[in-house]
């Protein structure tokens, strides 16, 4: 029976999650008495979103791609190719596509699937600086983690995964969030922000030992 579990509020756009799920990873790795959740967060999830935050679509990447060099100092990997991303003549992608098909993706193989697509597609977009927007580079993430096409594909088009990824949206308001990456764990204590590694293991061995005294 799993003793802790982390809700793990994210955006594939976020560029702080970027980092946040690779240290998510490790912990998982490290603590398999965790179980990590998958819920989705949209930054921007409609064109009406960028002019209500930027003013305009052309004018997001713009404020948008500066933030990527702290996010790049943060991911302990240096990942972010910023110099890739700048050359692109593509706006910057809304959030709704690639939610839709990580959770397709968790629909059809479990969360480590929804994982395995969700990192793909933010490796797409922040190394390879493809558009995450796009069916193309969506299916082509798909792909990768080895997933049925066809199943995953009629869930994509569904109505279920809009379902689903709503579903997510209503724990964004029952936990009040407003960021992302946030970690709900055990459902009351929330971390919000790429936080370092050995903050992460704080947390988890303060709610293991809450586990221990009660038991």
């Amino acid at each position: 029976m799993k003793k802790i579990t982390i809700e793990f509020f994210h955006d594939v756009i976020c560029s702080y999650c970027f980092p946040m799920s690779y240290k998510m990873r490790k912990l998982a790795k490290e603590n398999p008495d965790i179980e990590i959740i998958h819920r989705s967060f949209a930054l921007l999830s409609s064109i009406e979103d960028f002019k209500l935050m930027f003013g305009s679509r052309e004018a997001a990447k713009g404020e948008i791609i500066p933030h990527w060099e702290h996010a790049n100092q943060v991911d302990e990997l240096h990942r972010f190719n910023i110099e890739g991303m700048q050359k692109q003549d593509y706006p910057f992608p809304i959030s709704m596509p690639a939610l839709y098909a990580a959770k397709s993706a968790g629909i059809l193989g479990g969360q480590l699937a929804y994982w395995d697509v969700f990192d793909n597609l933010q490796h797409a977009f922040f190394v390879e600086s493809k558009n995450v927007e796009e069916n193309e580079v969506i299916y082509e993430c798909v792909k990768k983690a080895g997933l049925n096409f066809d199943e995953w594909k009629n869930l994509y088009d569904s109505d279920k995964v809009k379902g689903d990824v709503e579903e997510d949206f209503k724990f964004v308001h029952k936990y009040g969030i407003d960021v992302v990456p946030t970690l709900v764990m055990n459902g009351k204590y929330k971390i919000s922000g790429a936080q370092p590694y050995g903050d992460l293991l704080k947390a988890i061995n303060k709610l293991t030992d809450e586990a221990k005294s009660k038991n």
